[in-house]
């Protein structure tokens, strides 16, 4: 733990703070995850249709850029 304060500029005891939350909550982590999958799945779709009609929006723009010069 000392290594990680160390290396990322916070204090130890911080370090082991999260460490300790971590471990304690571990399973809710990972449980909320797998059980509000709804939303996710939602929001998941949302950002690739989003991902998708930039990636078309920026090749189209590309292309055009290529003529030009």
């Amino acid at each position: 733990m000392a290594d990680l304060a160390r290396r990322y500029k916070v204090n130890a005891n911080l370090v082991h703070k999260w460490k300790k939350e971590l471990l304690e909550r571990l399973r809710e982590v990972f449980e909320t995850s797998q059980t509000g999958g709804g939303e996710s799945v939602d929001r998941e779709a949302e950002l690739l249709r989003k991902i998708g009609q930039l990636t078309l929006e920026n090749d189209f723009l590309a292309r055009g850029l290529d003529r030009i010069r």
